[in-house]
């Protein structure tokens, strides 16, 4: 009887385009590799682009270190118009009038941004993927419901106004703002959009949205969904790791006692943290956290997903 291929394992990077959903991509990606075994560090929305982390085969363990990264977005505001998903997708609920939009001045909006800037509390976008009582937000709004979720904290690092636009938008003066934002894994850019425009008294909601950067990983390095490569352009377990944290170059008898679960004596002063242990081929044992100078696997890598 022989024994089956393994199948692939690694990190894909995708570039996302405009319309599909995210578990469009995921589905696309099972497809053209041939495996079931594809999970993701994060969503995007339909109408947003950008980086997308998956994880194939047994590489899909290393997402979950990867979900809660800082992240990098581009942005496009529009001050003047809200709506009830606070993006482009959404009815219009509201639009500000002519004597607000015009009243918008630079330093006014360097003043909003300024204070979304640093540790804030966030209420995240009704129409989020959050559950409430085990109901996603979004389909308790699509069902009508008035729903008010609790605000977060997250860290908004970095928030800077690359451009601004007069326009009109069918008869209704509007500003556009494209913006950068670096943040906290758990920011709702279209939620920072809408606190802006209610800092300028004009509403606002989000027009574009580009993800650029998941912690170490950056648009850069990714791939079109519809690639006719996509197994070429998987990063091998130990290499996706090796962006993340720090390298642990075991022995062969180290490799084999991490792999069965034993802990490692390491050298007076070593640091703490989670480090990436890598076996004598170059390959991904695990992620392994290093205590007190005592090494101990918090994950391995299945056998099979070596390469």
């Amino acid at each position: 009887m022989t024994t089956p291929s393994p199948g692939p394992s690694g990190v894909l990077l995708l570039d996302k385009p405009q319309g599909p959903t995210s578990h469009t991509l995921v589905a696309m990606t099972r497809r053209a590799l041939g495996t079931r075994k594809v999970g993701h560090a994060g969503t995007l929305d339909p109408m947003a682009t950008g980086l997308m982390i998956l994880g194939v085969g047994g590489a899909t363990r290393l997402l979950t270190y990867f979900v809660g990264d800082d992240k990098e977005y581009f942005a496009t505001v529009r001050l003047g118009v809200s709506t009830n998903t606070e993006d482009a997708e959404g009815e219009v609920t509201d639009t500000a009038a002519a004597s607000a939009v015009a009243a918008v001045t630079p330093e006014r909006v360097e003043a909003a941004m300024s204070a979304l800037r640093g540790p804030i509390s966030q209420i995240p976008s009704a129409v989020s993927a959050i559950k409430v009582d085990g109901v996603r937000a979004y389909k308790r709004v699509r069902d009508g419901e008035a729903v008010q979720l609790a605000a977060r904290d997250v860290t908004i690092s970095e928030l800077e106004l690359l451009a601004s636009r007069s326009t009109i938008a069918g008869e209704q003066p509007v500003i556009d703002l494209d913006i950068r934002v670096s943040c906290s894994s758990g920011t709702y850019i279209r939620a920072l959009a809408r606190d802006l425009g209610a800092a300028l008294s004009t509403g606002a909601h989000l027009t574009a949205l580009r993800r650029t950067r998941v912690g170490d990983f950056g648009i850069e390095d990714a791939v079109a969904p519809d690639a006719d490569d996509l197994g070429a352009r998987l990063l091998a377990p130990a290499q996706a790791a090796l962006r993340r944290f720090r390298g642990f170059e075991a022995t062969a008898e180290q490799a084999a006692d991490l792999r069965n679960g034993k802990k490692l004596r390491l050298e007076t002063g070593a640091d703490d943290g989670l480090l990436a242990a890598i076996d004598p081929d170059g390959d991904l044992i695990g992620i392994a956290r290093a205590k007190a100078c005592v090494l101990k696997s918090e994950f391995n890598m299945p056998t099979e997903a070596k390469a």
